[in-house]
């Protein structure tokens, strides 16, 4: 069974009722946090429960798989200034989601231990969708010195990025270099196809699965699994242009 929160970061009070009322064996929650009365409710009915991306830093006895998003933020922006990129914008998700300031950390020290610096009137935060990061990636192309590159923090958020570059006769890759971050399946398709930071979403998910199915989640110390990601090449980025 499947139940959506939408743009919640814990699901609705009236949520873990429903839960019960199905008797479930596990419960996969996603980009979400747990209440302590939810935890409570799921294991005194002997539920176990995994976090899969959490939302945020989860509570010692919860058990949780995510990915190295420090890591993926790290390898987008060295990509950048391996190809002589210096001025390299970033549009970061939400400011109180754990993977967004992870992927904005990595940016700013692979800038950092460039010797680059890190710039903070080149970073803008939106919601990890398309039409924010249009609105993020308007305003950094507008500024007097705008970036040659963007890392964006999601692949839709650099869709966003596309349609402001497009909107404002920037080329992609001549003008402006663009990465993202998920590697959805879209980015393939893209127009160039996004270079992008690989999230192994499915494999994520799978081990949640196999946490509860092993019977290994509830405990004082329960399970925190980071899964790796992966610099994904593609058409989207190139030399600066100058």
């Amino acid at each position: 069974m499947l139940t959506r929160s939408g743009d919640r970061h814990a699901p609705d009070p009236q949520w873990i009722e429903g839960v019960l009322r199905r008797r479930p064996v596990g419960v996969v929650l996603v980009f979400s946090d747990i209440r302590r009365a939810d935890k409570d409710k799921l294991r005194t009915r002997g539920v176990d429960f995994v976090v899969v991306d959490p939302a945020g830093e989860p509570d010692p006895d919860v058990a949780s798989i995510g990915a190295t998003n420090w890591s993926g933020g790290y390898a987008a922006a060295q990509h950048l200034i391996d190809l002589g990129h210096r001025r390299i914008g970033a549009i970061g998700g939400p400011v109180d989601a754990l993977c967004s300031v992870a992927r904005i950390d990595g940016y700013r020290s692979a800038l950092e231990r460039a010797g680059i610096g890190f710039a903070r009137e080149l970073v803008r935060y939106a919601d990890f969708h398309v039409e924010g990061a249009r609105r993020a990636a308007a305003e950094l192309l507008e500024l007097p010195d705008p970036p040659t590159a963007i890392f964006a923090g999601s692949d839709l958020q650099g869709f966003g990025v596309y349609e402001a570059a497009r909107a404002n006769n920037v080329t992609v890759p001549a003008d402006l270099s663009v990465v993202g971050f998920d590697d959805l399946r879209q980015a393939s398709w893209a127009n160039p196809p996004l270079t992008t930071v690989r999230q192994p979403i499915a494999e994520m998910a799978a081990t949640a699965v196999r946490l509860i199915a092993d019977g290994v989640t509830a405990s004082a110390k329960a399970p925190r699994v980071d899964l790796a990601t992966s610099l994904i090449l593609r058409e989207s980025t190139a030399p600066p242009g100058f």
